[in-house]
């Protein structure tokens, strides 16, 4: 069995790596068309010691979004209570629903913050009433709010 050869990725390739990552490759694939094309570059000294200060910077960034994330928690949740108000027929019934935008634009109206919709998770709103929602500011951060359907 030939020996394997070990790389640092340039770019992400599917189903084997991202960027800065160190693979075992098969030494005919690393030849053929990993190097040739620039995909990655042998696993020298030098080049071990950029993936690891890439990954400490990229480590740090992480951390200072997290801050950031942690500071807009404590913002939405220290508001806790979103109102939105909706044109409602017989027995409290919703003309339409609450979406995800509708949450997203009651947050930048009241609170002045900008969130993602995608990171919205809610329960479907059809009725007057209150609902939690929970909004992943960050991998590790996510905040709880209360959204408050009320008539128009």
């Amino acid at each position: 069995m030939a020996k394997r050869m070990q790389l640092v990725l340039n770019e992400n390739i599917y189903k084997l790596g991202k960027v800065g990552s160190i693979v075992e490759v098969a030494p005919g694939y690393a030849r053929n068309y990993l190097l040739p094309r620039g995909l990655a570059q042998p696993a020298t000294p030098g080049a071990l010691k950029q993936v690891a200060r890439l990954q400490e910077q990229e480590r740090q960034r992480f951390a200072e979004l997290k801050l950031v994330a942690v500071q807009q928690k404590a913002t939405l949740e220290t508001i806790g209570t979103f109102s939105i108000a909706m044109p409602a027929g017989e027995k409290d019934a919703l003309f339409g629903s609450v979406t995800h935008q509708d949450v997203a634009a009651a947050i930048q109206a009241i609170a002045q913050e900008t969130v993602d919709r995608r990171e919205i998770t809610m329960p479907e709103i059809r009725k007057l009433g209150s609902y939690t929602a929970e909004i992943k500011l960050h991998p590790e951060v996510t905040a709880t709010i209360t959204v408050l359907v009320v008539p128009e």
